[in-house]
C-alpha cells in the first residue's frame, strides 16, 4: 500500500470515528472537543488533495471560531439535567417525521442527478492562488457571503437571548 493510501485511511478513522463519539457523547464539552478532532482529520483531507488553503481556513474558522463560539453557547446556557425540560410526545414524533421525509427528498435529488460526462474545461487560473480566489469569492459569491453573515449575526442574537436569566 502506498503511504497516501495509508494516511487517507487513517485519516477517515479518525474523522468517523471521532464524528460518532460527537454525536453519542452526553458531555456537550467532551462532544465539542471530539468535533474539534474531526475537523482537524477533515483539514488532513484537504491537505491530502494538495488544497492547503482550504485546509487552513477550514482549520482557522470551523476548528477555531465556530468551536469557540460553540463553547461559549454551550457554558452560557449551563445545560443541567434538573433544568431540562421534557419534550412533549407530539414534537418528538413531528422531528422523527421531518427527519424522515427530508431523508427521502435527498434521496430523490440523488437519484434523479446525473454525472457529468464528457472532457473537463479548465481555465488554467491556479485556484489555490489567494488573490485569484479573493477575486472569485467576492466578486461572484458576494451576496452567499453576505448571507452567510447575517446568519451568523442572528446566531450570535439568539445566543445572547437564550443565555438572559428569566426573572423569577
Amino acid at each position: 500500500m502506498s503511504v497516501v493510501l495509508i494516511i487517507f485511511c487513517v485519516l477517515s478513522a479518525v474523522t468517523l470515528g471521532s464524528a460518532f463519539l460527537t454525536i453519542f457523547t452526553k458531555n456537550p464539552i467532551h462532544s465539542a472537543i471530539y468535533l474539534v478532532i474531526c475537523f482537524f482529520s477533515i483539514a488532513g483531507h484537504y491537505l491530502l488533495f494538495n488544497a492547503q488553503f482550504l485546509a487552513i481556513v477550514h482549520v482557522i474558522v470551523y476548528s477555531g471560531a465556530i468551536m469557540i463560539l460553540f463553547l461559549f453557547t454551550v457554558m452560557l446556557m449551563n445545560l443541567n439535567k434538573e433544568d431540562e425540560v421534557h419534550k412533549p410526545r407530539i414534537q418528538r414524533w413531528a422531528a422523527a417525521i421531518f427527519f424522515v421525509l427530508m431523508c427521502v427528498v435527498l434521496m430523490l435529488i440523488f437519484r434523479q442527478s446525473k454525472p457529468i460526462v464528457g472532457p473537463y474545461d479548465t481555465t488554467g487560473e491556479d485556484y489555490q492562488s489567494i488573490k485569484v480566489l479573493g477575486k472569485v469569492l467576492l466578486n461572484e459569491y458576494m451576496v452567499p457571503f453576505e448571507f452567510a453573515s447575517v446568519l451568523l449575526l442572528t446566531a450570535m442574537i439568539g445566543t445572547v437571548l437564550l443565555s438572559k436569566k428569566e426573572k423569577k
